[in-house]
Formats: C-alpha cells, structure tokens, sequence
C-alpha cells in the first residue's frame, strides 16, 4: 500500500506530542527492507495516534478482515506507559472509536494481547477479562524484539465473530519468505457471540483496519514494518 492509501484518526494526538514518521535509523525485522515506521512520545500526555486504511471496500469493511504486521516495543525511557497494536473493525474514524486490538501490552514483562475496546484505550497488560482483554499469550516479549503476528477477524454470517490470532517466526521464516503462521499459547480462538454474552457487548461486524500507538509517558517509543490488509469476501 501507498501512504496515500492510509488516513490518520480523528483525536489522534499531535506531532509535538508523538513524534512519528518513516526512518531507516532502527533496525528492521529479519527480510525487512531498511524502513520502519517508528513512534516517540515527546512529553507525558495520554493519547493515541493511529492510522486506518481509506481504500474503496475498506473503509469500511463490508464483513471482516485480516491484518498482519510487525511490531516492536523499543527501548524507552521506561518499561511501561506504551503499547503499540494492530486493529480491525473499528466502528469509526477516531481514537475513541471501538474495534478489536492486537498488540504487545503495557507492562512489565509485555504479553501479547487481544483486547475489545477504543484506539486511545490502548491494549493495557491485564488477564482476561479485564479491561477488555479479550487473550492474552502465555509466553512474555522482549524489550526490543519484533514480532510477525496477525489478527483474522471472521464474520460467520449468523451474526457471530469470530477471533483468530496466530504468529509467524521471523528467526525461521523472515520477510520475504512465505511465514509459517503457528498458534501462540494462551490464545485461543475467541467467538465474539451475536448475543454479545462472552465479551459483555454485541461484535464488530464490519468496520476499519490499521495500526496504532498508545502512550501515557515521555520518551516511550514503537515501531512497524510490513502492515497488510485483507478483507472477507
């Protein structure tokens, strides 16, 4: 996808606050070419800054979607106060708007996690069912590590959604090589129900695809190489 297929959301907080933008100054996942698109938070206010994909039959989805990509929590002026993610079926254009979330969570160790909730919520390091979280994976992540994941979000046709989340190893199958998607534990699939009993609300059905970084404090810093988006047909 181009920059110009891509839209910043509404609420998102501004450059003198989250500096952002492409840089070849990071070190890229394995196979990555040398740009990543890279957050810094500037000063101590909460927000989010996101961006969402615009293109006809995305903006939003008529069903559900797939999106993969790689993430990186990097090193930072501490171990907490940040998290960036992945998201599909966003209800609208803005950081307040709900969808769900894949991302490495805000904590110390950092879980991946899958939340249901706002953009400027981010993905808080919590057990289910707290705050949202919907899974969240056994193992822990690395300060400064990448990882391949990717978050399929299926519309059953009844009314049901259901959640996949797999994880595809860079160590073995890098970018630029077909990956190996593999289960992560702790996350199994999640069936967000027509009756919106398991998550406590009705599901997403259709809605929009991007990424997003949280912060809460200064000099918290992310990073993402490789977005992509599919939809249901």
């Amino acid at each position: 996808m181009a920059e110009a297929d891509w839209t910043e959301l509404g609420g998102s907080l501004a450059i003198g606050t989250i500096d952002r933008g492409v840089t070849a100054g990071i070190t890229p996942p394995a196979g990555g070419g040398p740009f990543v698109y890279g957050y810094n938070s500037l000063n101590i206010t909460p927000g989010a800054h996101g961006m969402f994909v615009n293109l006809t039959n995305f903006a939003p989805t008529a069903k559900g979607a797939r999106i993969i990509g790689c993430i990186r929590r990097g090193l930072s002026g501490g171990p907490v106060g940040f998290s960036p993610f992945l998201f599909v079926g966003l209800g609208g254009t803005d950081v307040s708007d709900q969808g769900y979330l894949l991302g490495l969570g805000d904590g110390s160790p950092s879980h991946i996690i899958l939340r249901k909730g706002t953009i400027a919520g981010g993905v808080p390091d919590v057990a289910a069912p707290g705050s949202g979280v919907l899974r969240r994976s056994t193992g822990t992540v690395a300060v400064d590590e990448w990882r391949h994941l990717r978050l399929d979000m299926i519309f059953n046709g009844v009314g049901d959604v259901r959640l996949q989340v797999f994880e595809n190893d860079l160590t073995l199958h890098p970018l630029g090589t077909a990956p190996t998607w593999t289960a992560i534990p702790g996350m199994a699939e999640f069936v967000d129900d027509s009756l919106g009993i398991n998550s406590g609300s009705a599901p997403f059905t259709t809605g929009r695809c991007g990424w997003a970084f949280c912060s809460s404090d200064v000099t918290r810093r992310a990073f993402f190489k490789n977005v992509e988006v599919l939809r249901q047909l």
